[in-house]
């Protein structure tokens, strides 16, 4: 019997949509209000979940605190408070929109995860916007 357990957590991030060879109509029309040079910020939400078979012994497909500290070092730790474009090593070459953010965030997270478990990253930009990775 597989069961998913999530837990929730959030980051404070600014950002900037653009491409640097295009001009800024282009970036402009594509990229709207997100395309600000000066930055904007988001209040991001994430859902991490974990889905696995439940460990007979305790009773858990995943230590709930092992999965909360796992997200503050590899999640919050690198993005809370930050610039993304200017301060994040893996948004130097990829636009830091939300797709590539969750995207991001579950590849920092699957090496801690147990193969044989399934990982799902659920990002919220806005409490209207969000995008969910399954790898």
């Amino acid at each position: 019997m597989k069961v998913k357990v999530s837990r929730k957590a959030h980051f404070n991030a600014a950002h900037r949509l653009f491409l640097p060879e295009w001009d800024d109509a282009k970036n402009e029309a594509v990229f709207g209000k997100c395309n600000n040079p000066h930055y904007h910020g988001h209040n991001y939400e994430l859902v991490v979940s974990v889905t696995g078979e439940i460990d007979p012994k305790t009773g858990m497909v995943i230590d709930m605190k092992e999965l909360k500290d796992l997200i503050k070092s590899e999640v919050e730790e690198a993005l809370d408070h930050k610039n993304l474009n200017l301060q994040v090593p893996e948004f130097k070459t990829l636009i830091p929109t939300a797709e590539n953010i969750a995207v991001v965030i579950w590849n920092k997270l699957r090496p801690h995860i147990a193969a044989e478990n399934d990982l799902e990253v659920v990002l919220y930009e806005t409490p209207r916007n969000f995008v969910t990775y399954n790898g």
